[in-house]
């Protein structure tokens, strides 16, 4: 049974078609397999659904990564803080002179 074409509202040509892909991997909604072919323009949605799971678990682990970074970047600013050196004063032009 063929379905109509999104694109040209005509009976599908499967194969003949340069959107005719063959999709294989998870059902992001489902998780279930999916090993089928089929026009590119109908798997749209379900890509744009699985392309933002993976945006979601990418900003996780960028988050968890700077939180990380910021944690020890604290603890090193503890730790070099009391071996820092006071700043000089700045000495006037006279009292080098009168030494």
């Amino acid at each position: 049974m063929n379905q109509k074409c999104p694109l040209i509202k005509k009976p599908c040509i499967e194969s003949g078609c340069t959107f005719w892909t063959h999709m294989l991997g998870m059902h992001p909604q489902t998780g279930n397999p999916v090993d089928q072919w089929g026009c590119a323009v109908t798997w749209l949605p379900l890509l744009l659904v699985e392309n933002s799971r993976h945006a979601r678990g990418v900003q996780a682990a960028v988050e968890s990564a700077r939180n990380e970074i910021t944690q020890r970047q604290d603890v090193l600013n503890s730790a070099v803080r009391p071996a820092q050196r006071p700043p000089i004063e700045d000495v006037k032009h006279e009292q080098l002179r009168d030494h």
